[in-house]
């Protein structure tokens, strides 16, 4: 029973638990990011990939 109380009282593992929760937190929102910069990304893939396949001649 004094080890249960010893480890309740025990403030290790209090910051694995907030190392934790901050990276679960940029987790979330590193997704966010990537899910609302997606169309942007693609639109300028898209965009270079085209100019690249059709070159137009120089001084036009």
């Amino acid at each position: 029973m004094d080890k249960i109380k010893a480890l309740y009282h025990d403030e290790d593992g209090v910051t694995t638990v907030e190392y934790a929760l901050l990276l679960a937190v940029l987790i979330v929102g590193a997704v966010t990011i990537w899910t609302a910069l997606k169309g942007s990304i693609e639109g300028a893939v898209d965009a270079a990939g085209t100019e690249l396949a059709s070159p137009t001649e120089p001084g036009v």
